[in-house]
């Protein structure tokens, strides 16, 4: 009898990509992937841990796994497994605890688990020895429009405030003719978008012999017949050398849209974080990539309330957030990471002033967010048609390469096609285009 499982991820895009490949190699297991919710033998969660919200989000989603698979194995994985395993084990229904650096092992434990044989409840191995980055299962990426790529994990940077290091590991890539053979055999099954995703994506490379980098795998990666687009997860400023800059300015295939963090615009704040460059710095890098790339999708990251932050500081983060041509904003309210060294700093801002700040940002984000999407009515876009199922018999929905996804009627034989459209309207939140 065929065994089941069901997934549920949460977190970053590169929780996502871990859940996909968790799947796959469970399925080359003989394992058949359900629905959560859905009856199942074993039940996964991947959590996260990059806020007290996200644990908070990962508590809620393993206590609805216990309840909604009554008598179903419960397995807990992920960044707060990683970095709390003990207090993850000890949560009610909680089978078994796997760490970051342990999940190519899940189809070997979840045996074990479902066969009685496991000696221990906890395989939590020290993500700090961990030095290369395991081959993906081949596998479709099934449900998805777009490909998503895990070609880097782990962090070189210590930054104040994150807890990443603790739960992933140091920088590690993949060998650059495994991410590419990868993306072949994405494109000849009909994806024609890859996005790449890493935890410190700009490093991409330097840990390997020979010694690579992100811009020479793009080179490679852009020669590939059939890829429209690629797209990339964040990168932090201090990664665009002028190779890179090179080729994300200049090749057509380089979907027109990054995501820089920023996280403070007062380089007092971004010295007690850690961060490796400037706010002039960044200033002069975003300007650069607005300058050359035409109608550039933009986002970033801020931290609100970082210990020590002030009023000052604060005004220095809205005014280089207001002056800037950002398309959208991740604002997070800061809190303590249990091992980080802003957990100690003194200065900790009261929660009704950082929610105070949050809110002040995130209404400046939906301005400027507004003011370009206003600026696409009446150009034409190319866009990839999203496999929604959410939508009417005709509706359609399509993401441009600059991060916007536009609404039109058309047949349901282009989901997953490429199509050209014209932006007709902004009606509220939403973008209406038609055919061209």
């Amino acid at each position: 009898m065929t065994r089941t499982v069901a997934f549920a991820t949460l977190g970053c895009r590169l929780n996502q990509v871990d859940g996909q490949e968790m799947q796959a190699a469970l399925e080359a297991r003989g394992f058949r992937a359900v629905p959560f919710g859905e009856a199942a033998d074993v039940v996964v969660v991947n959590t996260c841990t990059v806020t007290a919200r996200a644990e908070f989000s990962d508590r809620q989603m393993i206590h609805r796994a216990v309840r909604n698979h009554p008598g179903t194995r419960v397995v807990v994985t992920g960044c707060w497994a990683q970095t709390d395993p003990e207090t993850v084990a000890r949560l009610r229904g909680v089978d078994l605890v796997v760490g970051n650096v342990d999940k190519p092992r899940l189809p070997e434990l979840v045996d074990d688990l479902l066969g009685g044989r496991l000696a221990s409840s906890v395989v939590v191995s020290d993500v700090s020895g961990s030095r290369v980055l395991a081959a993906a299962p081949q596998s479709p990426a099934r449900g998805r429009t777009r490909a998503f790529v895990k070609v880097q994990d782990g962090c070189q940077h210590r930054c104040a405030f994150c807890i990443v290091p603790h739960a992933r590991g140091a920088s590690r890539s993949r060998d650059p003719k495994v991410v590419l053979d990868q993306v072949r055999l994405l494109v000849e099954a009909g994806h024609v978008e890859v996005v790449l995703t890493g935890i410190d994506l700009g490093h991409y490379g330097a840990d390997l012999v020979p010694r690579t980098t992100l811009a020479a795998l793009l080179r490679a990666m852009i020669e590939i017949p059939g890829l429209r687009w690629i797209r990339l997860s964040s990168v932090l400023p201090a990664y665009f050398t002028p190779e890179l800059l090179d080729v994300v300015e200049g090749s057509p295939t380089m979907a027109p849209h990054l995501h820089i963090p920023l996280q403070s615009g007062s380089d007092r704040v971004l010295r007690r974080m850690r961060r490796p460059y400037t706010a002039a710095m960044y200033r002069r890098l975003v300007e650069r990539l607005a300058g050359a790339i035409p109608a550039l999708g933009l986002g970033t990251d801020v931290i609100v309330g970082f210990p020590g932050e002030d009023e000052t500081d604060f005004a220095a983060t809205h005014g280089l957030v207001a002056a800037l041509p950002f398309t959208y904003l991740h604002v997070f309210g800061y809190s303590d990471r249990r091992g980080t060294e802003a957990a100690g700093l003194s200065g900790h801002v009261p929660a009704r002033v950082i929610t105070a700040r949050s809110r002040s940002l995130r209404a400046l984000a939906r301005d400027k967010g507004l003011a370009f999407r206003r600026s696409l009515v009446g150009t034409v876009q190319d866009v990839l048609v999203l496999d929604r199922h959410d939508r009417g018999a005709d509706e359609r929905v399509g993401l441009t390469g600059n991060y916007i996804e536009v609404t039109f009627n058309g047949p349901a034989t282009l989901r997953r096609q490429l199509a050209r459209v014209r932006v007709t309207a902004l009606d509220g939140d939403t973008m209406r285009g038609e055919l061209e």
